[in-house]
């Protein structure tokens, strides 16, 4: 599956883009200005999306790969 057909499918899944996703993380504290804050680890970001959105943990990381800075 390509990192687009992840992320087309979790919108899809749960009404919210990457970008919204982008918004959520910054209110829960784990991005900072848009980017990752030191210290914030993949397992963290997983545990959110799963208990919050359910999603798995392939769509799970690939938000987290988007937080990274992947685009395509």
């Amino acid at each position: 599956m390509s990192f687009q057909a992840y992320l087309d499918n979790i919108k899809a899944k749960t009404g919210k883009s990457a970008d919204d996703f982008r918004k959520l993380a910054e209110k829960k504290g784990f991005l900072q200005k848009g980017e990752l804050k030191p210290g914030v680890k993949a397992g963290q970001i997983v545990s959110w999306l799963k208990e919050d959105f359910d999603l798995g943990h392939g769509h799970s990381m690939a938000i987290y790969a988007y937080f990274k800075g992947k685009k395509d």
